[in-house]
């Protein structure tokens, strides 16, 4: 008798260890988790910093001005070559590389391709996480012609 009461209190039925496995799947689960909010959100730190890089390249890029241009009077212009070469100046720093376009004479377009290291998501074989980030400066000047008078 004294027997069937120990296998009773120490449980030897068919849960036995169940716990145990809802406890591992929920714990890994809950890591998965924390480390996609964690990641993400450092993803977005650098998201923003990226931009504001970008943006600062720009403004860089942007005052590279063709004097000539706006001596013989056809306004504000930026030298392409020069504001190429002061928007990766500007990054090199940070070890950045600015793809920099001209939609016009008078804009010029960063964009900054990056990458996140992760922290917690590496343990699941996710080591980066791509950034992009972009800026633009418009050349904007009050007076656009001569004023007759």
């Amino acid at each position: 008798m004294r027997v069937r009461t120990i296998r009773t209190i120490r449980g030897d039925g068919e849960d036995r260890g169940a716990i145990s496995t809802f406890v591992a799947i929920t714990a890994a689960s809950l890591v998965v988790l924390l480390g996609i909010v964690l990641d993400l959100g450092g993803r977005l730190r650098t998201m923003e910093q990226t931009d504001a890089l970008a943006q600062e390249a720009a403004r860089a890029a942007g005052q590279q001005l063709d004097r000539r241009a706006l001596l013989e009077g056809r306004g504000y212009q930026v030298l392409q070559a020069e504001a190429e070469a002061a928007a990766n100046a500007y990054l090199a720093g940070h070890h950045l590389t600015a793809h920099v376009e001209f939609p016009d004479p008078r804009t010029v377009a960063v964009r900054i391709d990056s990458t996140y290291d992760t922290k917690l998501l590496s343990l699941v074989k996710i080591d980066t996480l791509p950034v992009h980030g972009t800026g633009k400066a418009v050349l904007v000047h009050g007076v656009t012609e001569a004023e007759n008078g």
